[in-house]
């Protein structure tokens, strides 16, 4: 495994790019209806990328057909936007989008309700979040890789909620997806020494029910095999000497 240690000029760059990215997740979630299609969304969400200086790092990536993924309910990741597909009052709608900036990617993902959304769905969303929160605080340097995945599965476990153990986080940085992966679930091998330079994407999906997930004839969207709700939380992180900093906030 070669983990990619940033040089500070690298991190600069780093930076950049996931504070454009910022600036899209902000824009996209000021835009959100009732009755949008996801195609909408990502076309706006393809021309901020653009218009702010960067590319979208997904569009065509493996063949994904979009700049941004917009997942809704019971999608995990990777839904592919239509414009046939409307969101409707009540929906939880996660964005998941990568921007490229100078050869160097970001990569950020949230979960929004549309309009008034039912408790459970607030709750689910909520802990998704707090859990990534739980999880970077253990990402410093001289701490091990399951530090962090150890922290984030013990935070949802308590919620009864299924962590999709199917995919993970990872690092990033010239390629969007780069050593190390990053489990949000329990292990017990300890991983890599994290070390002041990392830039990692740290990215949590939780399940309202079981964590089995499948994907769907696409090839691309994944579900819940339940058909239960799910949340999706990421940020693009840099690992110090001391706290970790958060680049796509």
């Amino acid at each position: 495994m070669a983990v990619s240690i940033k040089s500070e000029r690298e991190i600069e760059l780093m930076r950049e790019s996931c504070r454009l990215l910022a600036i899209v997740h902000r824009e996209l979630e000021e835009t959100l209806r009732p009755g949008m299609s996801t195609m909408e969304i990502d076309v706006m969400g393809d021309g901020l990328i653009r218009k702010l200086g960067g590319t979208p790092s997904f569009k065509n990536y493996g063949g994904y057909p979009a700049s941004v993924c917009v997942s809704v309910n019971d999608e995990v990741v990777h839904g592919i936007p239509s414009k046939h597909r409307m969101i409707q009052e009540g929906d939880i709608v996660s964005l998941d989008i990568g921007l490229k900036y100078k050869g160097y990617h970001s990569d950020a993902a949230r979960t929004h309700g549309i309009g008034s959304i039912s408790p459970e769905a607030a709750r689910l969303i909520r802990v998704t979040k707090e859990s990534f929160f739980a999880g970077i605080r253990m990402a410093k340097a001289g701490n091990r890789l399951f530090d962090i995945s150890n922290a984030i599965d013990a935070f949802i476990q308590p919620h009864g909620y299924g962590i999709v153990r199917a995919l993970v986080g990872h690092g990033i940085g010239t390629s969007i997806h780069e050593d190390p992966q990053i489990p949000n679930f329990a292990q017990r091998r300890r991983g890599v020494k994290l070390q002041k330079g990392m830039t990692l994407c740290i990215e949590p999906m939780v399940n309202m029910g079981r964590a089995d997930v499948e994907w769907l004839a696409d090839n691309w969207t994944v579900v819940t095999q339940d058909g239960s709700w799910s949340a999706h939380y990421e940020n693009t992180i840099l690992v110090t000497d001391g706290e970790p900093e958060i680049l796509t906030m």
